[in-house]
Formats: structure tokens, C-alpha cells, sequence
């Protein structure tokens, strides 16, 4: 969503942060305060809408082909490959533990939410209290809910909605550009802030680490786990790499695992053979809800930021988490900064500070193109395995 002159922009606007956080002038300082609350407002103001929007969006659009033998299978993999990758997410996460408790005020207000509260409030008593109250994993409940029962409708009953939560989606969307048009200010704001309160409670070492447990369990993801996927399929992983490294580039250079859906398609259908019938159904669904590495970036940025504020998590309800990572990835169907959208929005419900969220952001360009790569990898292994399973296969993609 930003263009080459947006990042040399960000790249000043943390230079002109690190001055103003070095001079200590107070009117500079409660500026960059001023900028920060009103990125962080706005945050707030369009996560909640675009996730159940997206949600709804990308249900209602399946109809009835997702009653189909191939539409359950590719669901269920994706649905599989997705909470693979957030479990793998969660041990990395508890294996190198990139916490650091961070010295703000709110920090002391904090409490560790009780389980089963938590799990009442899942179940709204209205349509509107889930908004209200801003919880995420009750919206995505309640949008889950709505979306299917779209999606069982007629043909004739269902366009009409599906066309209005489409206009609705693309109008967040809009919004969602113009907010990000004016990111090089927010980061000015938060990095500024940054200096000036935080630095003596986060190290740029544990920052470093926590960048380092999201590529971590991305690149197991795609170098490890997917080719596995492929190999219980009787599927030669190094040959569809090969054959998709063209889409695959597309998608990392473009930041978009949507904008790479044609070069993908033509990839699998030229190079793999597979069925035009398969490959043009599967892509265009995975491309929605088959996010592996956002539920990577959600389940790592949350216990990250959750646990540095001093909140802790019982085993069932880091467990918990894996489900509610799932869920969002699967939410995160063509949402620009999507995840990290979704991510501020559950940091939200649980009542933390959006501090270090600021802190990532000017990172988090360079982790969407590893995302967006791996994203459209984890597209063509469930493609590429449909297709082997369906006998749809025009040429046998196996080892020799």
C-alpha cells in the first residue's frame, strides 16, 4: 500500500524519532504523544469492521461450491496447514521466550483475565454487544455464524448480500488505505515515544528476538512442514517449488498473495498440469482463508506484547490461542496490513497498550513480503495435494 517514496519517508520519519526523542523538548514529545493516540484511535476504528467484514465478505462468496467434495477438501486443509502453523508458532514462542517487561503506566493496571469469563463473554447476547464491548474472538464468532448461513441461502438470495458486504468491505478498505497514507507520521509518533518512554524496559535485543521467532516459525512452515505436506501426498516438493518460484517471487516483491493469483494459477496449470477445474476454485479460496503465516505473526505479536506488559497465560489458554490465531488468519481474507490490524484489535479486547505495536510497524513491511511468499506456497501445496487426491492430475507429480 505504500510506494518506494512511502518507505524513504518512514526511513526519515524514524531518523527526525530518534532526534526528537534525543532533544527532550517537552512540546515535541507531547506531539509525538498527540500522533501516536490518534494513529492508535484510528487502529481501533476500522480493525473491528474490517475483520467481520472480511469474514463475512469471504464466506458469503463460496455458496454452494463449498458444499462440494472439493470445496470441504480444500478447507480442511487449509484449516489444517494454518493450525499447524500457529502451534509451531506457539513452541517457538516457548522455546526462545522474546519477553521483556515494559515500564508503563498502564502496565500496573493489567489483569490476567479469568478463563471462563473469557469464555462466556465468546457468546454475545446481542448482535451488537460483541461491537460494543470491542471482543474480536465474539466478532469473528458472531461473523462466522452470519457467513455460513449466507452461504447456505439460493443463489438468488445470496448475491445480493454477498455484493453488499463486498461494497461494505472494499469501503473499509478505502478508509484503510487513506490511514495507512499517513503512516510515515504515526511511526514519527510512536518511534518518538519510544525513546523517550520505553527504552530503559525494551531492549532492541528482545525486539530482535521476537523478529526472530516470527521468521523462525514461518521458514519451518514453508521449509519443513509444507514439503511434508506435499510428500504424505506422493507430491515431489522441490519440483513445485520450482515450477511456482515465479508466483512465489511475484507475491514476496508485491507485498500480495492476491495480486500473485494469476501468475499462481498459470504456474500450476503450465507447470504442474494440474486441472484448470481445481486450480481455479482452489486459488482463489486459498487466497482468502488459507493464511499460515498471518497466524504466525497474530499468536507470536500477541503473546509477545501481552506478556512484556507483565500478563500471563495458563496452558489451556495459550492452547486457546492456537484456535482464536486460526480463526483470524482465516479473517484476514485481503485486509491491506491485515494481521496487523487483527492483532492490535485482540491486544485492544484484552485492554493493553498499542505501544509496541507501534515499535514493529516499521518492520512489519519487510515480514508482509516473507508472508505474502509463504502464504502463496502454502496455496500451492494445497492446490497442488487437491489435485493429486482428486485424480484430477493430467501428469503424476511425484518423486522418481
Amino acid at each position: 500500500m505504500l510506494n518506494r517514496r512511502g518507505y524513504w519517508m518512514i526511513l526519515v520519519a524514524i531518523l527526525f524519532a530518534v532526534l526528537a526523542g534525543w532533544s527532550g523538548q517537552p512540546l515535541i514529545i507531547k506531539l509525538s504523544e498527540l500522533v501516536s493516540e490518534i494513529f492508535v484511535r484510528l487502529l481501533k476504528l476500522i480493525s473491528l469492521p474490517m475483520i467481520s467484514l472480511s469474514l463475512l465478505a469471504t464466506i458469503s462468496s463460496v455458496g454452494e461450491q463449498s458444499l462440494s467434495n472439493l470445496g470441504k477438501r480444500i478447507v480442511s486443509y487449509t484449516i489444517l496447514t494454518t493450525m499447524i502453523a500457529a502451534t509451531i508458532a506457539l513452541l517457538l514462542y516457548e522455546a526462545i521466550q522474546p519477553v521483556v517487561l515494559v515500564t508503563l503506566e498502564q502496565s500496573a493496571n493489567i489483569q490476567t483475565p479469568s478463563y471462563y469469563d473469557e469464555l462466556l463473554k465468546v457468546i454475545p447476547s446481542n448482535l451488537l454487544q460483541p461491537f460494543l464491548e470491542g471482543n474480536v474472538v465474539s466478532i469473528m464468532l458472531l461473523s462466522l455464524l452470519i457467513g455460513v448461513g449466507v452461504a447456505k441461502l439460493p443463489a438468488e438470495q445470496r448475491q445480493p448480500i454477498h455484493q453488499l458486504l463486498q461494497s461494505l468491505f472494499q469501503m473499509m478498505m478505502q478508509i484503510t488505505r487513506w490511514i495507512v497514507s499517513f503512516m510515515p507520521i504515526a511511526i514519527w509518533g510512536f518511534m518518538t515515544s519510544f525513546f523517550v518512554e520505553v527504552s530503559k524496559g525494551l531492549s532492541f535485543t528482545n525486539l530482535g528476538w521476537y523478529l526472530t521467532t516470527i521468521l523462525s516459525a514461518n521458514l519451518i512452515q514453508a521449509i519443513v512442514v509444507l514439503p511434508l505436506f506435499l510428500w504424505w501426498h506422493g507430491v515431489n516438493a522441490r519440483k513445485v517449488f520450482v515450477k511456482m518460484l515465479p508466483a512465489l517471487s511475484f507475491a514476496f516483491f508485491s507485498k500480495s498473495s492476491s495480486a500473485a493469483m494469476p501468475t499462481a494459477i498459470d504456474c500450476a496449470e503450465q507447470g504442474l498440469a494440474v486441472a484448470p477445474k481445481v486450480s481455479r476454485f482452489s486459488f482463489p479460496l486459498c487466497t482468502s482463508i488459507n493464511m499460515n503465516a498471518c497466524a504466525a505473526f497474530i499468536l507470536i505479536t500477541v503473546m509477545f506484547i501481552a506478556q512484556s506488559q507483565g500478563m500471563s497465560f495458563t496452558l489451556t489458554e495459550k492452547l486457546t490461542w492456537i484456535l482464536i490465531a486460526t480463526i483470524a488468519a482465516i479473517g484476514n481474507a485481503g485486509v491491506p496490513m491485515g494481521c496487523f490490524f487483527i492483532a492490535s484489535a485482540l491486544l485492544t479486547t484484552m485492554n493493553l497498550p498499542l505501544t509496541l505495536m507501534g515499535i514493529i510497524l516499521p518492520f512489519y513491511a519487510l515480514l508482509d513480503m516473507l508472508e505474502s511468499a509463504i502464504n502463496i506456497w502454502s496455496d500451492s501445496c494445497v492446490t497442488v495435494a487437491v489435485n493429486q487426491r482428486a485424480n484430477f492430475t493430467r501428469q503424476i507429480i511425484a518423486d522418481q
